[in-house]
């Protein structure tokens, strides 16, 4: 049966009472754990198991006892870290959050903005039943190329629906193709300049209930003060060099 409704969410609606939400638990976990350590700025915002936290105790815990991932999954992401922008691709203990969050919400259709080399596309492609569907965008087919076969080693290729263009266009296809609203969960990783505009449209795509998972929006506390200055003010505002509303807040364009 549904959760009844708390204040929280009486107040400021499904939407809203979401985000708030996740920032409240992602600023409790990061206040946590900068309670037990002090981390620099850009070991936050690289804290990832083949980034800023590479070699950490807590991290090889972490992927020591909780980590699941499936044998072709690691062969790709052991390929994809050999490229000379392996930072870039999503972490392993990240993929494996957001594909147990997409089976928790019985996803059957992912869209994904910002591929790389596909890692993340095979993991969510996994992660869905064999009817599923990933629509993954990026503009470089050339990384794409790398995970295909991995992909059809695997036997997802079938699920995936890769489109090579600007993802603002095909998110726009998808609601002109009359798809609003059915799509169970949505990750946004590409340029950043653009996340406004990723997350506009996603919403409009993904279903109620659905979730839309969004990397480096709190890697650092700018965004915090910014959208704290846009919840009692105007729709959208600036601040230390972010563009910012009252739910996200993205670097502002030179």
């Amino acid at each position: 049966p549904p959760l009844p409704h708390s204040g929280l969410g009486a107040m400021l609606g499904h939407r809203e009472a979401t985000l708030c939400g996740a920032a409240a638990g992602a600023g409790l976990l990061v206040g946590l754990w900068l309670g037990r350590r002090s981390l620099s700025r850009q070991q936050l915002m690289t804290y990832k198991s083949h980034g800023g936290a590479k070699g950490d105790a807590l991290m090889n815990y972490l992927l020591q006892t909780s980590l699941r991932e499936p044998p072709l999954l690691k062969k790709l992401r052991l390929r994809t870290l050999a490229q000379p922008e392996a930072n870039i691709m999503v972490s392993c203990e990240q993929a494996q959050l957001m594909a147990n969050l997409a089976r928790l919400i019985h996803t059957k259709k992912v869209l994904e903005i910002g591929v790389y080399t596909g890692y993340n596309t095979m993991n969510m492609a996994l992660a869905v039943p064999a009817d599923g569907r990933v629509v993954a965008c990026d503009i470089n087919i050339d990384f794409a190329n790398i995970g295909k076969p991995f992909w059809r080693e695997a036997e997802v290729d079938q699920k995936i629906d890769l489109r090579i263009k600007p993802a603002a266009e095909t998110l726009d296809e998808l609601l002109q193709a009359g798809e609003a609203e059915t799509y169970d969960f949505a990750f946004i990783d590409a340029d950043k300049v653009n996340y406004g505009l990723y997350y506009e449209k996603c919403l409009q795509l993904i279903r109620k209930g659905g979730v839309i998972a969004i990397d480096n929006v709190s890697t650092g506390s700018v965004c915090v003060h910014a959208v704290s200055a846009c919840v009692h003010g105007e729709r959208e505002c600036t601040w230390g060099g972010y563009v910012c509303t009252r739910e996200l807040c993205v670097p502002a364009p030179h």
